[in-house]
């Protein structure tokens, strides 16, 4: 597990990229038949990656006591999405088959989680972010078609994009993790431009779909003191509530974005002019 302390603004003004990226981007998300895992002191979200291979994969009660709890999930909801190939997550006893960029949530109180692939030639990729929890709602697998989507931008401004939004209000309740995925049009570079922040939230976006010869400038900080991480395939990043979070990329490219946080309204942004922009 890795720790990441929240960060200040003032403090990340001074970071240089070295500095900025030991903080915001984690650059290893999936290892074969293992589970990655990044606990961020902001709003307690952990997020990584599963991508079972040969064996199983499980969340260990290890876990659990490294948060104070027995098991993992025994105060936190967690909510996955599959961009690997079809993959079988056992609940408890109970199996869900889990295909390519379908979701599922997964309720607090769950003891025993475990993640399989159905061929070990294609295996699924779990990306998933969990966040702490106060009351149990139910598992549910959400399929593309079940997300809730929202086509925005133009070819004109390099933009267009739909946004599937997976685990919103809209689709099942949750405590406060909220969860989606959005995917550029071909020709289409920039994403969540015009940006915004939202003080009430913060996010973290993982980055895919790309080649090995491309890169996402991914675009961080105050509206007023903007700084960029390179981004790879399969990397995260964090982004602080005070922090505009935008990218722009060498190719189009596909990323699911997580919040965690005061609210789960979806459109409770503040947005920023291109011309504020610093």
């Amino acid at each position: 597990m890795q720790i990441r302390q929240a960060i200040h603004s003032e403090h990340a003004k001074q970071l240089d990229t070295e500095g900025l990226r030991k903080e915001f981007l984690v650059e290893e998300v999936f290892v074969a038949d293992q589970l990655t895992m990044t606990y961020s002191h902001i709003d307690r979200i952990v997020f990584g990656g599963i991508n079972p291979v040969e064996k199983h994969v499980e969340i260990d009660a290890e876990l659990g006591k490294r948060i104070g709890v027995d098991y993992f999930l025994e105060r936190r909801e967690l909510g996955l999405i599959n961009i690997g190939g079809e993959g079988i997550v056992t609940i408890d006893g109970e199996a869900h088959s889990v295909k390519l960029q379908e979701a599922l949530y997964i309720g607090m109180g769950a003891r025993e989680v475990s993640f399989a692939s159905v061929d070990s030639a294609n295996p699924a990729k779990f990306y998933y972010n969990s966040a702490p929890a106060h009351t149990q709602y139910p598992t549910r697998k959400i399929t593309l078609e079940e997300a809730s989507p929202v086509t925005l931008g133009d070819a004109a401004n390099s933009n267009q994009r739909t946004i599937y939004k997976y685990i919103v209000p809209d689709v099942l309740p949750t405590c406060q993790l909220v969860m989606g995925l959005t995917k550029l049009e071909p020709g289409s570079l920039w994403n969540t431009m015009p940006c915004h922040t939202h003080d009430r939230r913060m996010e973290v976006y993982f980055y895919f779909g790309m080649q090995e010869d491309s890169a996402v400038f991914h675009f961080m900080g105050e509206p007023q003191q903007t700084r960029h991480l390179v981004v790879r395939n399969e990397q995260a990043v964090i982004s602080p509530s005070w922090s505009i979070h935008s990218g722009v990329g060498t190719q189009d490219y596909t990323f699911i974005w997580g919040m965690v946080g005061e609210n789960q309204v979806f459109t409770d942004m503040d947005h920023i002019a291109v011309q504020d922009l610093r």
